[in-house]
């Protein structure tokens, strides 16, 4: 029933499914740590070309699922990072860049939340300079994504970029710890600047 709701048009559904998700699997990882790599193994499998589908929710899931376990998040972080990163010629660079610009909208959401629940790992991955040329996509949900994820993991290398953007009117609506956050680009952009110099 999750796996149809993360999927659904109506966004209260979609990502109070995509919550539920989240803690759900958690608490599985706890009791049967294989069952949860099946859903894991599930939701990577959705993003794949080959699955026949779009993996719609998928990302968001992966990461909200890796906020609530530590083992999962150590075990599948890297694979939502090479969302973010092209194919390499050399056998280590594993990057599995998804072009569907919806899609790079929920890897962009979901590296925003791990940034906030676990920022040190992310780090340790070397995401920062993927996240950089987000902040002048033409999408205003897409530029407020990357904000998000570059205040949260206090990327200086994005302060020039943040600092044009703070006149950025354009509005949205974010999804953070279970609430519909109305605001603007440029409100994001301050408050990723004030996290950088607090």
């Amino acid at each position: 029933m999750l796996f149809s709701a993360i999927c659904r048009e109506d966004s209260s559904v979609r990502w109070h499914a995509i919550s539920c998700m989240g803690a759900t699997v958690a608490r599985l990882a706890d009791e049967d740590m294989e069952e949860a790599r099946i859903i894991m193994r599930r939701l990577l499998w959705s993003l794949n070309d080959e699955s026949g589908g779009i993996g719609w929710g998928a990302p968001e899931c992966l990461a909200e699922i890796m906020c609530g376990h530590a083992g999962l998040v150590k075990e599948y972080v890297h694979m939502l990072v090479s969302y973010l990163r092209e194919d390499g010629e050399e056998i280590c660079q594993d990057g599995n860049y998804i072009e569907h610009p919806l899609l790079q909208r929920g890897i962009l959401w979901g590296i925003a939340r791990l940034s906030r629940c676990n920022p040190e790992l992310l780090l340790q991955k070397s995401v920062g300079p993927e996240i950089l040329p987000y902040l002048a996509a033409l999408d205003a949900e897409t530029r407020g994504l990357a904000v998000l994820a570059a205040g949260a993991l206090q990327l200086l290398d994005a302060r020039s970029s943040l600092r044009k953007m703070i006149t950025d009117c354009t509005p949205l609506t974010v999804y953070q710890e279970g609430v519909f956050l109305e605001t603007t680009v440029g409100r994001l952009s301050q408050s990723a600047l004030e996290a950088m110099n607090g």
